[in-house]
């Protein structure tokens, strides 16, 4: 049987990842984002 404190930790570190795979995920949205702009503007840059 798991100890309160146990549980609280694995808790915690649930929701540590969840935070860690949000921010990977908006960081990786965002590369993407600024590279079609730079692309975009690199198309039709006179």
């Amino acid at each position: 049987m798991t100890t309160d404190p146990e549980q609280q930790r694995l808790a915690l570190e649930k929701k540590r990842e969840r935070y860690v795979w949000y921010y990977l995920g908006y960081f990786l949205f965002g590369i993407h984002v600024v590279a079609f702009v730079m692309i975009y503007a690199v198309m039709h840059a006179k």
